[in-house]
Order: structure tokens, then C-alpha cells, then sequence
């Protein structure tokens, strides 16, 4: 349970962070904020957009992450442990990427890493809830 809680702990403090990271560019921005928004190679768009994406995603990875960890404490391997902690660091890798990328909409390693990585492990982790559900009955 300690690593599911430190996962979910880290998640959380990623959107808060990239939360604050959006207002101290809003702070930043010397243009009016609608143009910097719109964009797609100004700072304000791609904290935005590190943070939205961030938010699409964490809420699900952390009921899951805290549900394996509540339902499976005894059984948590460590391979459940290495793919929770996957999870988190592919959303760090992804909004690292969001950030450090030239735009928004221009592909770059980090994001089709951290993309790749937060789709694999949701995926597995869903299953795993899935199959614990099922195994109850």
C-alpha cells in the first residue's frame, strides 16, 4: 500500500505543480494572454496543455493505482509495484516533453514516450482490476 500511496501522492503533486506552472506563465505573458493561449510555441499554451493532458489521465491512474493497492496489498509483486511506478513516471516523462517541445503539436520522444507508457500501464492496470473483480465472484 506504501507505493500505491506514493504513486498517488506523486501524481498529485505533477498536477499541482504544472497547475502552478500555468499561472506563473499567465503571470509571464507580455502579448495578451489570448494570443500567447492560442500559440502553439508559446509558453502559456504548452504549460496548458502539459497541464490539461496531465488531468485527463491522473484522476483514472490514481482510483486505479489506489484500488489495486487496497484490493491486493498481500499480493502486490514487484512487477505491480515496477508498473504503478511506470505510470507515474509516464506522466512526468510526457508533461517534460509537452514542455521542453518546440509545440504543442510537433511529436517528440518524451511525449510518444510518456504516451505510450501511460496507455500501456492504464491498460494493465485495468485488467488487473478487471481479473481481481472477476476472481470475487
Amino acid at each position: 500500500m506504501a507505493i500505491a500511496l506514493l504513486s498517488v501522492g506523486l501524481l498529485g503533486l505533477l498536477v499541482f505543480l504544472l497547475g502552478a506552472n500555468v499561472s506563473r506563465e499567465r503571470r509571464s505573458v507580455a502579448v495578451t494572454q489570448h494570443e500567447a493561449e492560442a500559440d502553439p510555441k508559446s509558453g502559456l499554451r504548452k504549460a496548458i496543455r502539459a497541464h490539461g493532458n496531465c488531468i485527463e489521465y491522473v484522476p483514472m491512474l490514481s482510483l486505479m493505482i489506489l484500488a489495486i493497492g487496497l484490493a491486493i496489498p498481500m499480493l502486490m509483486s514487484i512487477w505491480i509495484v515496477a508498473l504503478m511506478l511506470a505510470a507515474v513516471a509516464s506522466r512526468y516523462i510526457h508533461a517534460v516533453g509537452i514542455l521542453t517541445g518546440s509545440s504543442v503539436y510537433q511529436a517528440n520522444l518524451l511525449k510518444r514516450i510518456g504516451a505510450a507508457g501511460t496507455y500501456l500501464t492504464g491498460l494493465v492496470l485495468s485488467v488487473i482490476l478487471v481479473v481481481r473483480a472477476v476472481a470475487l465472484f
